[in-house]
């Protein structure tokens, strides 16, 4: 079983500003009714008057996503929004994007672990939390999509931002899990690595002084619309990167990418005699 007869609605976190703004604009576009959920009330309400203004359907809730009880309330109150918007209960899409890094550039010695911790928290606690409260209603319908907002620092190591890349791995093993626990019950999840886009977080590191060349929105909102829309399903529990991948190229690749390993958070053998499987 697919999702693919999941709603047409998608709850969106971190939407006021950044990738998640253009994510909840990008789905209001390709008619998907939005839940925009996020720390600052003025900044959700700035981007669903501007879905209303170009006649979509849209409803905020303001909450810290690291708190258990805002985030139940929260998610409570998209879904009874988004089912009086449209007629159709539950959220049909979640998409996990809120997301911060370190304050600084540096290895895990000169690293504030303070710092590294309060990203590791909101980077996983918040998708946890949220995912948690959307999967009810989901499997409750019989299936529905997560989307996480995701890296390749997840996925290899670097020399810098050891929090960030730690939280983006963790979030990558959420994915498989859900993946393998939810898949016969019409879940489907996937990574979405979204490239270099240019916001604020990423013009502020020093990792990317001088870079010319920027993910466009635009690529990373066509994989989020596809997934939502069941075209990437056969993908579900493995990763794409926007600016590299593009839905076309994803399907002609499909059965090789699925075939093993490939895309995964995976520990690979030395030869068929490793003890290790």
């Amino acid at each position: 079983m697919t999702g693919g007869a999941s709603p047409r609605t998608a709850l969106v976190t971190g939407a006021g500003r950044g990738i998640g703004r253009g994510i909840g604009l990008g789905l209001a576009r390709a008619g998907f009714a939005v839940a925009l959920v996020g720390r600052t009330r003025a900044h959700l309400d700035d981007v669903a008057a501007q879905i209303r203004a170009d006649g979509g359907l849209a409803t905020c809730a303001a909450a810290d996503l690291v708190d258990a009880r805002a985030v139940a309330d929260a998610v409570a109150r998209a879904e009874a929004d988004l089912a009086e918007l449209t007629g159709a209960d539950g959220i049909g899409l979640l998409v996990n994007n809120a997301g911060i890094i370190e304050g600084r550039e540096t290895d895990f010695v000169d690293d504030d672990v303070e710092d590294a911790w309060r990203v590791i928290e909101t980077n996983v606690r918040g998708p946890l939390l949220v995912t948690h409260a959307v999967l009810p209603g989901m499997l409750a319908a019989g299936g529905g999509r997560v989307l996480n907002l995701s890296s390749g620092a997840g996925y290899r190591p670097g020399p810098a931002y050891t929090g960030y890349s730690i939280s983006k791995g963790a979030l990558a093993r959420l994915t498989t899990m859900l993946d393998a626990q939810y898949r016969d019950r019409g879940i489907r999840v996937l990574d979405l690595a979204p490239g270099h886009v240019r916001t604020d977080m990423t013009t502020a590191m020093p990792l990317h002084a001088g870079r010319q060349a920027w993910t466009s929105l635009d690529d990373v909102v066509e994989l989020v619309v596809a997934f939502g829309e069941g075209t990437l399903d056969a993908l579900s529990g493995r990763l794409v990167r926007a600016g590299t991948d593009t839905v076309d190229s994803l399907l002609a690749a499909s059965d090789r990418i699925t075939a093993g390993a490939a895309r995964t958070l995976s520990l690979p053998r030395y030869g068929d005699d490793d003890p290790i499987t």
